[in-house]
């Protein structure tokens, strides 16, 4: 499966070449595990209220949490992509290589937004 660094239409650069990929969430990677371990937990909290057989309304509004949970652990990775990815093939130095990045970033982000919205 490729990623959508391969799917890129932007040359690497010297920089590309000799340092290792960073995605826009890095600088955040900790607070966004620190989330998704919460989120986890959380699941796993509803997994146990199913098996002891709690309220259903009570269930569903764990659920809903963790619905809203994921929502903005989503929300802030898009808002990374944007301002990291997007940005990052508007500064491509190639006029024509920039117009391509930028379209490819874009129209991930656009599919990333619409998947969330299914």
């Amino acid at each position: 499966m490729e990623t959508s660094e391969e799917r890129t239409p932007m040359a690497p650069s010297e920089e590309a070449v000799t340092e290792p990929l960073q995605h826009g969430y890095t600088a955040d990677k900790d607070a966004y595990l620190r989330r998704l371990r919460r989120i986890e937990g959380q699941v796993r909290g509803i997994a146990r209220m199913v098996e002891e057989d709690k309220y259903c309304i009570d269930i569903l509004t764990q659920v809903a949490a963790v619905t809203k949970a994921l929502h903005a652990v989503s929300l802030g990775l898009v808002e990374e992509h944007i301002g990291h990815c997007v940005v990052g093939a508007a500064s491509e130095p190639d006029p024509d290589l920039r117009a391509e990045a930028i379209d490819v970033k874009v129209k991930e982000a656009a599919g990333a937004i619409g998947r969330l919205l299914r």
